[in-house]
């Protein structure tokens, strides 16, 4: 089971409308993630002071990295994101320590 992380940013003043979208993320989006077959087991966001932190345990990384970057559903989920997160040319994080 592979551990992947990305980081984003919020633009300033829209720390709300982030968490407000997230209470209700659409349906289309979470069954392209799981429908994937990238074996998603967990996925978490977090959010603190406008600091986005994304945590994910799942088979296939780079199957669910083509699902975020190419899937219809999350072209429209951007759609809603884009005026909301400042662009990020890489957004993905390197695991530098690991507990067990």
């Amino acid at each position: 089971m592979a551990r992947i992380a990305f980081h984003l940013r919020i633009k300033e003043g829209e720390r709300e409308a982030y968490r407000e979208e997230h209470e209700d993320v659409p349906d289309a989006l979470e069954s392209a993630y799981l429908d994937s077959g990238a074996g998603i087991e967990t996925y978490s966001v977090f959010e603190k002071d406008g600091h986005v932190f994304g945590f994910m345990e799942v088979e296939d990384p780079e199957k669910i990295k083509t699902v975020m970057e190419d899937s219809e559903a999350q072209a429209a989920w951007a759609e809603v994101m884009d005026p909301i997160l400042i662009d990020s040319e890489d957004q993905w994080m390197d695991e530098v320590y690991r507990m067990v």
